[in-house]
């Protein structure tokens, strides 16, 4: 019986370069915490790069050079890669490829160079603490990150590890689910796990109080929402009523029939032209972290209502571009998606999103004047794709009674990029 292929790794760099550069995680325990293959590599080390306390933690094995963390960081990510070729130990906090430093040198070094050794990282020593399914639970890092990014993670009865960056985050995180609606929520607050000034405190949110927190916390929620809480369906088609916007949004059936036909694929770019309140663009960010979005619009406050709503709606990451299309989408990266719900009618907005798409790009177009919709037909009749037409009735008072009100209809133009 003939064996399986084995592929042929002769002409691979990866394959050729052994290990050179070691990621170490280090706890709060120290050098007491580490085994014996991770002390044996530090204390042979000719250099061991890391934080102040990282270096200070395992300063009693170190006895070549310590080379703390530059400002910016990428000073020592190149002193690193310098010395690609010899042998080099890089410090970090619990798991390095968790939210740490491991995943940065990942992106300039081949994993095959990397040597890991980690150790149990924060959200791992938090469970075991509270007794907690890790699997269950939504992890997220607010570490020099904006703290709006929970907002998405606030569902009744959900537990949330959060990661803060320092010993201010436990209260504004308390203060932010006070001012959504999350007050009787239960704060747990972990400092320094597993060091010697490790402590664990419970808390109501809307009545936290907690002074002189360590730096190094964690805080656990276990959420409560009270009747007038912001909870953020995981459906598209959220709630107008939950976006600011001055009328121009793209109404709530519609915009989910749109997010179906934009179809959302992990860590694509959308460019939402015209985007008026933001809604599709948040939406679109909404569906998973990965996703990435450029708001443009025209008008300066409608821009800076964008901002806003992207906030309040857990996704900061959303890039408000303020111009007129075409003008404003010179030099923007490049789209997977294209979404045009405002000026698609002004001359040359479509044939510059239509330029834009990489070949296997989407362009969905909603049109609810003739002059767009002519538009859409025409680019139709040129180019294929489909077109839908959306129409939308909502029961009303009719006098005594109660009738069908129709609201505008929407003609809608999907096409892929040959």
């Amino acid at each position: 019986m003939r064996g399986l292929p084995v592929a042929d790794m002769s002409n691979s760099v990866s394959a050729m370069v052994a290990p050179w550069l070691t990621v170490i995680g280090i706890g709060e325990d120290g050098v007491a915490g580490l085994g014996d293959e991770a002390k044996r590599l530090i204390a042979a080390a000719p250099v061991v790069f890391g934080g102040v306390r990282h270096l200070e933690l395992a300063a009693s094995l170190i006895h070549g050079e310590s080379e703390a963390w530059q400002s910016p960081f990428e000073k020592s990510v190149e002193a690193i890669v310098s010395r690609r070729g010899s042998p080099v130990v890089v410090l970090a906090s619990g798991d390095p490829f968790l939210y740490g430093v491991g995943a940065t040198l990942a992106r300039r070094i081949d994993a095959s160079e990397i040597r890991t050794i980690p150790a149990p990282s924060a959200f791992s020593l938090a469970a075991s603490r509270l007794g907690w399914a890790l699997q269950e639970l939504a992890t997220v890092s607010l570490h020099g990150r904006p703290l709006d990014l929970i907002r998405p993670h606030l569902q009744p009865g959900a537990r949330i590890l959060a990661l803060t960056s320092d010993e201010n985050g436990p209260n504004a995180l308390a203060g932010l689910l006070g001012e959504c609606g999350f007050g009787q929520s239960r704060l747990t607050v972990l400092e320094a796990l597993g060091g010697e000034r490790e402590r664990v405190s419970r808390h109501l949110a809307s009545s936290f109080t907690l002074e002189k927190v360590n730096a190094l916390n964690l805080c656990a929620v276990e959420v409560v929402a009270d009747g007038s809480a912001r909870v953020l369906s995981l459906a598209g088609g959220r709630d107008d009523s939950l976006f600011e916007h001055d009328g121009q949004i793209t109404k709530r059936e519609v915009r989910a029939l749109t997010l179906s036909a934009l179809a959302p694929r992990k860590g694509e770019l959308l460019w939402d032209i015209g985007a008026g309140s933001g809604s599709i663009a948040i939406e679109w960010m909404l569906a998973d972290p990965a996703m990435r979005a450029i708001a443009v619009e025209a008008s300066p406050e409608r821009a800076a209502r964008i901002g806003r709503n992207a906030a309040r709606f857990g996704v900061p990451g959303l890039s408000v571009v303020e111009g007129q299309a075409p003008d404003a989408l010179r030099g923007l990266a490049r789209p997977d998606v294209i979404f045009i719900g405002g000026g698609g009618s002004e001359t040359g907005v479509m044939e510059a999103a239509v330029a834009a798409l990489p070949a296997g790009g989407r362009l969905v177009a909603n049109a609810v004047t003739t002059e767009m919709e002519a538009v859409l037909i025409a680019h139709h009749a040129r180019l294929g794709g489909s077109l839908v037409r959306i129409d939308i009735a909502r029961a009303a008072p009719v006098g005594t009674m109660t009738g069908w009100r129709p609201a505008m209809p929407v003609t809608q133009w999907s096409w892929v990029k040959a």
